[in-house]
């Protein structure tokens, strides 16, 4: 099985880039990569200097050209005995970051797939990034940048002669989508499930399913959408893709009539071993990372792989080898006394789906002699005035899942601690830092620890507490094993 890495070849000559911005630069470089944070510029990068809510990229332009940046996209000169000839100077430099995404997407000849869905479209992008990219040479976005920023400036990083493009968009208003989609032109549009995320800014669901839909407006012509046939709005997005002028539209999911269908699960502590239908073809495989959740992606993926004309058998094979992220259910093993505790890290971000999946795939886990099964929870945010009700909600799931102690954190949170029986709970604090210091105390030998919030809850900060109680010097790097090998 090859490994084919795309190598960084020359993304931007000065010509091109300025052609592409309608800019002027008086330099002959070459570009091997785009940056607009002066704090990860990478030699040979070329750097736009946009100004963001807090910040002024042309403040940082001499920082990033001496971190190695070949020139800088500026809208007014910057002093500083900076050369002319490292600048490209243009009207704007937002509108130059997009236009750079929309010539990159103008010039390759990549299969181009779109993700997005309430909850699971960066784990699903990232497994369509390693399974394809073992056969195929794969740019996807880089973690979450999904948004009117990330996704242009992952359009600019494409490769010239990339074979897919894997591209994620992500949103919490209406009209968010639409400009993203229209810009990346999509052969293939992927929505993974339409669930009551940041509802608080959406009157309905179905106001989020509609701003989901979005993706369909800038699908090319001939294009196809790809849709879980187990969510309610199947129809409805369906519907939605049709209108756009999608003819073409695969299903993921259990439902007999489903193009790619499960057939059979087993899940275990490590992972899921799966029977599956994929089109008149029934294969099995297995998917390295625990959690139903996770059987949904990895059929999503699946999926999009059909559509998109590629190797579903050698994709399916590679689904073994799937590993969390870190803040997705990325696992430890951390030495404490004689022993060591599990950690589970999803601290990256929470809804209620989410946390039920999260709930199942550590009811899954299998303590270690007198251990328990702990959850340490966080507020989930964006969720409008049905927060209070949804946090007090997830009670039942984690009765029902066997967690023995609970650790909240957080405003809504104490409306679930309020509703655990009173042998669940193990301790509240008004926000994670408070509360880090008490799971620490309480963590044993044998126990599995998950810890889960959304992000502006900071839970990150227990699981870096967490971490730190392997090593003295609070390094725990050397004695962390993930995913339990």
């Amino acid at each position: 099985m090859i490994d084919r890495t795309l190598e960084k070849a020359v993304l931007w000559t000065a010509i091109e880039a300025a052609k592409a911005t309608g800019g002027q630069t008086r330099g002959e470089w070459s570009a091997r990569g785009v940056s607009i944070d002066s704090r990860t510029v990478e030699p040979g990068d070329l750097f736009i200097a946009i100004a963001g809510p807090s910040f002024d990229g042309h403040d940082f332009v001499s920082d990033a050209l001496a971190r190695g940046a070949v020139a800088a996209i500026v809208s007014h000169p910057i002093g500083d005995g900076v050369s002319d000839d490292k600048l490209l100077l243009v009207d704007d430099c937002f509108a130059a970051l997009w236009n750079l995404g929309g010539a990159a997407r103008g010039r390759t000849s990549a299969t181009v797939i779109a993700v997005t869905g309430s909850v699971g479209k960066t784990g699903t992008k990232d497994a369509l990034k390693k399974t394809l990219g073992r056969h195929s040479s794969v740019h996807a976005s880089k973690g979450n940048l999904n948004n009117h920023w990330g996704l242009p400036l992952s359009l600019a990083r494409l490769p010239r002669d990339a074979d897919y493009a894997v591209l994620e968009m992500g949103m919490n208003h209406s009209g968010e989508i639409s400009p993203l989609t229209r810009l990346a032109r999509p052969h293939v549009a992927m929505i993974t499930t339409v669930q009551p995320v940041h509802s608080e800014f959406f009157a309905s669901v179905e106001e989020i399913a509609d701003a989901k839909a979005e993706i369909f407006e800038g699908v090319e012509k001939g294009g196809v959408a790809v849709l879980n046939r187990d969510n309610p709005f199947f129809d409805h997005l369906a519907s939605a893709a049709r209108k756009s002028g999608i003819e073409r539209i695969v299903s993921f999911g259990a439902h007999e009539t489903t193009d790619v269908r499960l057939l059979g699960v087993q899940q275990q502590s490590d992972g899921s071993l799966v029977r599956a239908v994929v089109g008149s073809e029934t294969i099995r495989f297995n998917i390295g990372i625990p959690g139903r959740h996770w059987v949904e992606n990895g059929l999503a993926v699946l999926a999009t792989v059909w559509a998109a004309g590629g190797d579903v058998v050698a994709v399916a094979a590679s689904l073994a080898d799937l590993q969390a992220p870190k803040g997705r259910g990325q696992c430890h093993s951390v030495p404490i006394g004689d022993g060591a505790f599990d950690l589970i890290d999803e601290s990256y971000n929470a809804s209620p789906i989410s946390m039920g999946a999260a709930f199942e795939n550590l009811g899954l886990a299998t303590p270690q002699g007198d251990g328990r099964r702990i959850a340490v929870l966080g507020d989930m945010l964006e969720l409008g005035t049905l927060s209070p009700d949804m946090h007090a909600a997830l009670a039942e799931p984690l009765q029902r899942n066997r967690i023995a102690k609970v650790f909240t954190a957080g405003t809504d949170m104490a409306r679930l601690w309020d509703a655990l029986p009173n042998d669940m709970r193990a301790g509240h604090a008004a926000d994670a830092e408070t509360l880090a210091p008490m799971v620490t105390a309480a963590v044993r030998p044998g126990d599995v620890v998950m810890v889960k919030g959304s992000a502006g809850s900071r839970t990150a900060k227990v699981v870096e507490a967490l971490l730190a109680l392997g090593s003295d010097d609070g390094d725990t790097s050397s004695k962390i094993v993930v995913n339990g090998s």
